[in-house]
């Protein structure tokens, strides 16, 4: 039988995050996909469509011809495929997974710790459905972008005409923003690249300033969909079938 004095132990709360070890358990690669495809090649793929979006500041001249540079990729199908779409999917699959069976064990962490862990979750479910609903919207649905790049100035536009959707743009940016930005920190936490408190708040600072970038430009990008006259999706590929009011 346990003694009085070992029951009222005060029992260690271990703070910081774990790094991913070797030797625990089955899931160990595929949590180091999860971690990794977050930053390659998923928060590539997202630093790029974020300064390719931010081409429409500069009008819709400049954001035609940026479609039309991505568009001209060989292979562009299977490079979106197998180098965007499915990564993407599997990070979050694996991501709900994780929530829904609590693997970080949150209940270990402090206040703070648990708080991020909840954000790190929802940002990250709010961004996936976000996702999908704008790639159906804007490549599978109505004119075809790749062959029609002319037409994808105007084609945001059009989607900023309903209020929840312009509601909803800026939600995903703000929750795209934090899961890329928190998940940085994680990623660096994580692999023993950010080692002891103090790098890892240094870090965190950095972190926090990329957000911040991220959220900054996401918002000018928008303002500028809203701000410029309505433009008409043309059926053409050259800038020269954009009508730039």
């Amino acid at each position: 039988m346990a003694s009085t004095a070992s029951l009222s132990a005060p029992v260690e709360i271990r703070r910081g995050v774990p790094p991913l070890r070797a030797g625990k358990g089955h899931s160990f690669l595929l949590r180091r996909l999860h971690s990794l495809s977050g930053i390659v090649p998923v928060g590539l793929f997202l630093i790029e469509h974020f300064v390719s979006n931010a081409f429409a500041t500069r009008g819709p001249g400049a954001y035609t011809k940026q479609v039309e540079l991505l568009s001209g990729f060989p292979f562009v199908f299977y490079l979106e495929l197998f180098g965007i779409w499915l990564p993407i999917l599997y990070h979050a699959l694996y991501g709900f997974y994780i929530w829904y069976w609590g693997e970080s064990n949150v209940t270990d962490y402090p206040w703070a710790g648990n708080f991020m862990f909840t954000a790190q979750r929802w940002t990250g479910g709010v961004a996936f459905f976000y996702m999908v609903w704008h790639t159906w919207h804007l490549r599978f649905s109505g004119v075809h972008l790749l062959t029609n790049p002319g037409a994808a100035f105007g084609k945001v536009q059009n989607e900023f005409q309903h209020p929840w959707a312009v509601a909803f743009y800026a939600v995903g940016i703000l929750c795209t923003s934090w899961h890329f930005a928190y998940g940085l920190w994680l990623f660096a936490a994580k692999w023993g690249i950010t080692t002891g408190d103090g790098a890892r708040r240094k870090f965190g600072y950095i972190c926090f300033a990329i957000g911040l970038l991220f959220v900054v430009i996401g918002g000018l990008t928008m303002l500028s969909f809203l701000k410029t006259p309505l433009q008409p999706m043309n059926v053409g590929s050259g800038v020269e079938s954009l009508a730039v009011r």
